[in-house]
């Protein structure tokens, strides 16, 4: 048993050192946050965001028109808390890793501005309470859905997924995808085959989101010992498999269109929006025969347009209903 304990003492040491510099980094850097601000972060607002944008365009989907004001706020205000709960959660399990990584060594766990212990109380406050909102403000059904959100973020994702597969960011991503029907759910009370579309165009969407940006951190990842895809399939490999995941981003996209139905907004933006980022994930597919490094730059090029392409689609989504002929 002393062995086994000085084992384990041993190799927590390279942790300790780890994240010891990055505290002093912190500090050299003179960037102090506020107490608040460091609890902010641990959320990634970022990615707050981004999930929201697919939320409300599917309400007015859902309605056929504006939804009553409350029932947006109220769906936004719980699903971003839900979305921060799983987000401090994730960093919660990975503060190992966020400590080897320059990316991340910068969060406020690895730097010491907010503690373990204070982290998850924060997570779980943020996460039931997300849920007791939705449920008394929306419907069960959405409050469910956000509690899964969660449970597939933080268990399935982080736990499971995270440091075993290099498809980790295409399974796990569906926590990704549950705002779509949230938001949907929380209108209707139901869900219906236009959410499970959207769902869909979300999850295959999420690798050619997210590859790009480990093509860019790569050393990182292989840093931290992270298994995602680029860090252990060649350059040429990823590019195939974000084309081949845009395909099919763009399919389901279109499947939307007799299933609604959509109006010309959203036909004529998603074909325009879906040529242009394709047109990026070719670039990407060829630039990635010039190796990691030299495909780096069109890598973030495709990460950027994806967002883009993302927040034009829903959009179109948000905007169709009220110009098209088919409703009403």
């Amino acid at each position: 048993m002393p062995e086994q304990h000085n084992a384990a003492h041993q190799a927590e040491k390279p942790l300790r050192r780890t994240i010891d510099e990055a505290k002093l980094a912190a500090r050299r850097a003179g960037r102090p946050r506020s107490k608040v601000m460091a609890f902010v972060a641990l959320t990634k607002p970022r990615v707050v965001e981004l999930l929201l944008v697919t939320t409300a365009p599917v309400m007015i989907l859902a309605a056929e028109g504006m939804p009553h004001l409350w029932l947006v706020l109220a769906t936004l205000i719980g699903g971003s808390a839900a979305a921060a709960s799983a987000s401090v959660f994730n960093c919660f399990f990975d503060r190992d890793l966020d400590a080897k990584m320059q990316r991340t060594k910068n969060r406020p766990l690895v730097t010491g501005e907010v503690t373990p212990r204070e982290a998850l109380i924060f997570a779980f406050t943020l996460g039931i309470g997300s849920i007791f909102w939705m449920g008394g403000f929306t419907n069960w059904v959405a409050a469910g859905l956000a509690a899964a959100a969660i449970l597939l973020y933080v268990v399935f994702y982080t736990l499971v997924l995270k440091r075993r597969t290099t498809q980790n960011i295409v399974w796990g991503g569906a926590a990704g995808c549950m705002p779509v029907l949230i938001g949907w759910s929380a209108v209707t009370g139901s869900l219906n085959w236009e959410p499970l579309l959207l769902f869909l165009v979300v999850f295959f969407w999420t690798p050619p989101h997210y590859w790009p940006l480990a093509i860019k951190y790569k050393a990182d990842y292989d840093a931290a010992g992270v298994p995602m895809l680029p860090s252990k399939v060649p350059p040429t490999t990823v590019g195939r498999q974000i084309l081949g995941y845009a395909w099919l981003m763009v399919a389901a996209s279109l499947a939307l269109i007799p299933v609604a139905p959509m109006g010309p907004i959203y036909i004529i933006t998603t074909l325009v929006a879906g040529a242009w980022f394709m047109y990026q994930c070719y670039a990407l597919t060829s630039r990635a025969r010039q190796g990691y490094h030299g495909s780096q730059l069109q890598a973030m090029k495709v990460f950027h347009s994806s967002i883009a392409y993302l927040t034009v689609v829903f959009l179109a989504v948000a905007v169709d209903p009220f110009f098209n002929p088919f409703v009403g």
